[in-house]
């Protein structure tokens, strides 16, 4: 394969559908081999084979990410099967309905959901660099970047425990790039807006999609390979000077002040543009 990941090894998780499959896509199609990490083995090998038929290299390996012993087994496999590792990407979260419902504010939060969120989503972004980081500093170093959210940036009404566990997620990363820095490994977040993908183009809908729309500072919500494009990039060589931060991928709706929206709808409606 030719590309700019010409030669490079990928570990997406979480890559069995939505973004992170579209992300693993897109990193075979500049030239990475991909090891889909995923919990469930269909969706993994699915993904894999998808992949397969492009003529890239992939393969899929079934994984719970909050689980080290088995982290430790897909980090050996990949290792095994491509000689070593240069790409991670921490996309595996847990946001399924029957989760998100225990998942509320400070006072109504399940403390059983919360302890889960922490453990896949904090606790498998830290288990999978573990293991890995050694393996690209065998190589000269690598590059790992690392999903977080709006919500792990900003409070909110809800999902209290998803948005500690995506800051969390975003320190982690700072103190990556601080502590393997100068062996060679990078480590970066992207924090993503509303990506329509599976699970989001279906719950988000009607007037309260518009809502949401309309504190973005782009004409639409983002697709999923806005955000793969962005992991390609850091991914590379092209981002050899870019570690340690967090890149907004939200369509600007973390960049403003709240009153952008309603206020721009007041000037519409008084046929002005400024006070």
């Amino acid at each position: 394969m030719t590309g700019k990941l010409a030669g490079k090894v990928a570990i997406v998780t979480g890559a069995g559908q939505g973004l992170g499959r579209e992300t693993a896509r897109t990193l075979a199609r500049h030239g990475a081999a991909v090891a889909i990490a995923e919990l469930d083995a269909v969706r993994a090998e699915d993904a894999a084979v998808e992949i397969r038929a492009t003529g890239a290299e992939a393969i899929g390996i079934a994984v719970d990410v909050a689980d080290e012993a088995q982290v430790r087994d897909m980090v050996a496999r990949v290792v095994a099967a491509f000689g070593g590792i240069d790409i991670l990407h921490n996309n595996a979260a847990i946001l399924t309905a029957d989760h998100r419902a225990g998942d509320r504010d400070v006072c109504n939060v399940d403390h059983a959901t919360w302890l889960r969120t922490m453990q896949v989503n904090a606790g498998g972004a830290l288990l999978c660099s573990k293991h890995v980081i050694p393996h690209m500093i065998a190589r000269g170093g690598g590059s790992l970047i690392h999903s977080s959210s709006g919500f792990g940036a900003q409070g909110d009404l809800t999902l209290t425990a998803y948005g500690m566990s995506k800051a969390a997620i975003a320190l982690m990363s700072k103190s990556i790039a601080a502590q393997y820095g100068k062996q060679g490994v990078r480590s970066n977040t992207i924090q993503i807006g509303l990506v329509l993908g599976e699970n989001a183009q279906h719950s988000v809908q009607g007037e309260l999609r518009q809502i949401i729309l309309d504190a973005h500072l782009t004409p639409e919500l983002g697709q999923p390979r806005n955000i793969a494009d962005v992991v390609a990039f850091l991914a590379s060589d092209e981002a050899a000077f870019v570690t340690g931060t967090t890149i907004p991928v939200d369509g600007g709706f973390s960049s403003h002040v709240p009153t952008v929206a309603p206020i721009r709808d007041y000037f519409a409606r008084i046929g002005a543009n400024s006070f």
